[in-house]
């Protein structure tokens, strides 16, 4: 049994699909990133709303998306720049051509298989993390500190040398492991406190 609920499993099955469609047209895969890939890595112990999509041909995963059964949503009051599935109420969103912009090793990435879906790619949990991290830093989303803490918590086999430098990348040198260690020491500080 998967541990995610079931919408997040259709959008997994269906994000799967659309994988295999890109690579039967002779495509690269796109890479899932962003609150998917944290899902995924968590457990379901952080959830999502979309599935953040890295691929290096826009055009063609979007005529997938529409063969497949996509929709643009339209009309007053809708902001997205993202594809729904009619069922499903969940965003799928192309958010860049290049992962990460360049920064990733591509070759870190991924290839998720699981009983409900097609094989597709998601990024490394260290440049997941290290993602996060640059958002905190940035002022612009400080909850990420936590997604990025709970993914360095349940990932302590992770390339530490890698995480090191992807984070001082992705923070200007303000960040790096130590940040995701003292917040943990604060923690249990806390909680041996309360």
């Amino acid at each position: 049994m998967d541990p995610w609920r079931d919408e997040f499993v259709a959008g997994l099955e269906l994000f799967g699909r659309v994988s295999a469609e890109m690579q039967r047209r002779g495509f690269t895969r796109p890479v899932l990133v962003g609150g998917a890939a944290v899902e995924i890595y968590t457990g379901g112990i952080i959830a999502t709303g979309d599935f953040d999509i890295v691929v290096g041909r826009n055009d063609v995963l979007e005529d997938v998306f529409v063969t497949l059964g996509f929709e643009r949503p339209r009309g007053a009051g809708v902001a997205t720049r993202g594809w729904v599935y009619r069922e499903l109420r969940m965003g799928f969103e192309i958010v860049d051509s290049v992962l990460l912009d360049g920064a990733a090793d591509r070759s870190r990435v991924r290839m998720f298989s699981s009983r409900a879906a097609d094989d597709f790619e998601i990024i490394s949990v260290e440049d997941l993390i290290a993602d996060r991290m640059g958002q905190y830093a940035s002022g612009s989303a400080p909850d990420m500190l936590g997604q990025a803490q709970t993914l360095f918590d349940l990932y302590s086999d992770a390339d530490m040398d890698y995480l090191e430098r992807r984070i001082r990348e992705e923070t200007l040198n303000e960040h790096g492991i130590a940040t995701l260690r003292s917040r943990r020491q604060g923690d249990d500080a806390r909680s041996v406190r309360a």
